[in-house]
């Protein structure tokens, strides 16, 4: 007789040239992200073949129930680590039946910034950190914490080894190893600050790509987690008082950055970014507020600031890049629950397109 296990691992390809497509979207919150499959007649690796879809947006708080109808359009592809196979994760947006991006479709105006020819020949690259939290699912408190009680104050635990020290360390591997499996540029992951908070790190990635496989890294591992039986959340202080946050550093660098006498070409695009603050700040994750306070490695969210190395200003340069005298530099400002759609478009039309 065979187990449930056997039967979800079953290999499709020993007995069908059927595949199973899961297409993921993101819901009406801007956070949730919601996925559903279907069967297609063979393998397919260019999202321009994959047929449209639709949903019911009623239930998912994106249109209303007496025209719930949702297109969904296939915007790029990723091996399924779950099914794996031949079987596809597919990244998508979401249209009306006329073909006008919903409000809450966030990458249809980064695709048109990032598909700006004066954008294109700076081939921005990113490289985005996303922190977040593993929660015990019962009681909604961070994994390895006694219930109802703090573990010791931080400093052991940011990159830390041993079981008093790293809390779910086997979800944050499994989820390394999918992304990579998926065809994911995740270049890294870590322990953080606060016991029971990692990070993960894809890029670096040009233009919407960088978006588009966050959320795929995402997706990943909220299914890992719904395995696991534990939560991930992706809020930007999910303990109040002395414990770090959660934020989404954002690496950038654009040619001219990249190439000799890059780092005047830095200093200018910071400088364009000081004085945009407010509605970066606006864009950059909601409750972002409750962690840019000016401590725990953060500056205050009414105050801009950059620096060479420094944790605690809102743009850090690193020393190479100051060294060498080109490079990138980090945005330490956007919040753990950001969408990088808005964030990495938002850093290309402010430093490119926008003339102050």
């Amino acid at each position: 007789m065979a187990h449930l296990s056997d039967l979800v691992n079953l290999n499709l390809s020993d007995s069908s040239e059927k595949i199973i497509a899961e297409y993921i979207w993101i819901g009406g919150s801007g956070m949730d992200v919601r996925s559903k499959a279907r069967t297609l007649s063979g393998p397919v690796d260019d999202p321009s073949k994959l047929p449209k879809w639709n949903y019911d947006g009623s239930s998912t708080g994106q249109a209303p129930g007496e025209d719930s109808e949702v297109i969904l359009y296939p915007q790029a592809i990723f091996k399924d680590p779950f099914r794996r196979g031949n079987n596809i994760l597919v990244i998508c947006d979401c249209y009306t039946p006329a073909g006008e991006p919903i409000p809450t479709n966030k990458r249809h105006n980064a695709a048109k910034i990032f598909s700006n020819p004066d954008v294109v020949v700076e081939e921005p690259w990113y490289g985005l950190e996303q922190e977040y939290t593993l929660l015990q699912k019962e009681i909604n408190w961070p994994l390895g914490w006694p219930i109802g009680g703090f573990p010791g104050p931080q400093g052991p635990y940011y990159c830390g080894i041993g079981s008093g020290k790293a809390f779910g360390r086997d979800i944050v591997d499994a989820h390394y190893k999918a992304c990579i499996y998926a065809g994911i540029n995740i270049s890294g992951i870590n322990g953080e600050v606060m016991p029971g908070q990692w990070e993960f790190q894809v890029g670096p990635s040009v233009g919407i790509a960088s978006g588009d496989e966050l959320w795929a890294a995402r997706y990943i591992l909220e299914r890992i987690t719904e395995i696991a039986g534990v939560v991930v959340s992706f809020d930007p202080k999910p303990i109040p008082g002395d414990w770090n946050g959660a934020g989404a550093h954002t690496n950038y660098s654009t040619k001219s950055m990249r190439n000799e006498g890059g780092y005047e070409v830095i200093k200018k695009a910071i400088e364009k970014l000081g004085l945009r603050h407010k509605e970066h700040i606006a864009a950059y994750g909601e409750g972002n507020e409750r962690r840019l306070t000016g401590r725990h490695e953060t500056a205050d969210i009414n105050t801009f600031k950059w620096g060479v190395a420094n944790r605690g200003a809102s743009i850090r340069v690193g020393r190479d890049t100051e060294k060498e005298g080109k490079g990138y530099f980090e945005d330490r400002r956007p919040a753990s629950n950001m969408d990088p759609y808005i964030v990495t478009s938002m850093i290309a039309e402010t430093t490119l397109l926008w003339n102050p």
